[in-house]
């Protein structure tokens, strides 16, 4: 895709002699919601790793706004404008709600994201803004952690187990945050297991099985293959 705020091409990579991602290739378009999906261990984290110099790639070429950034270090590719929300959130527990989203808050041309407009997206942190990381339920140290990548003004959106281990109502929460995001012309790339929340917002799918994508195509496609699902997600 030419016009693709972030392709991958051919991407391999290891972690020292055991190689875990066989070439993979995927592309997002701005303001275009991708997802990246697959059973655990098949590489979907150590492919947001790749993207985000946090585990190297080996081979293949990983270009965002045009820019190659394979090999760049993380802090760069994020300045670039890429926000990360984590496996595991990895909020920073002894900050509190504030402190946290100042923390790695930048200012980039045509950003719009502040404090006030990250608690107009998540009230329950505006509620919750001098308590310390460690006291916040899961749910809102996930909506911190996505407020704390917004606060990066981001290009991109990346989005590691987005609502693992929630319970359904703070789920149904960040899926409404994400739609809202996506609306605004946000380009996500979101990584999760509900794939039926999934197919209702996200434009288009890539299906990863040991390293390797092994289908990709829009929602009505793969609501339609139920079989793929099956094969590829145990659905």
């Amino acid at each position: 895709m030419s016009d693709a705020i972030l392709a991958l091409d051919g991407v391999e990579t290891c972690y020292g002699q055991s190689q875990v991602l066989f070439g993979i290739s995927l592309s997002i378009a701005p303001g275009e919601m991708v997802t990246l999906m697959g059973r655990n261990g098949m590489g979907k984290t150590t492919t947001v790793r790749s993207i985000m110099g946090l585990t190297p790639a080996r081979a293949g070429s990983i270009r965002f706004l045009g820019h190659d950034i394979r090999g760049l270090p993380s802090y760069k590719i994020a300045q670039l404008g890429i926000g990360l929300v984590p496996e595991g959130r990895q909020i920073f527990p002894n900050l509190n709600v504030r402190e946290n989203l100042v923390a790695t808050a930048a200012a980039r041309d045509g950003g719009a994201w502040t404090l006030a407009k990250v608690y107009e997206l998540f009230p329950r942190l505006a509620e919750r803004e001098t308590s310390m990381g460690n006291q916040l339920s899961g749910g809102e140290q996930q909506m911190l952690a996505v407020g704390r990548a917004l606060m990066t003004n981001p290009r991109l959106l990346i989005l590691d187990e987005a609502t693992e281990g929630l319970a359904p109502l703070i789920r149904q929460e960040i899926w409404r945050c994400l739609a809202r995001l996506k609306d605004s012309g946000l380009a996500i790339l979101v990584i999760d297991k509900n794939v039926g929340a999934l197919m209702k917002v996200a434009d288009r799918h890539f299906l990863i099985e040991r390293g390797r994508v092994v289908w990709s195509g829009g929602s009505v496609q793969l609501a339609a293959n139920p079989d793929v699902q099956h094969r590829y997600l145990g659905v």
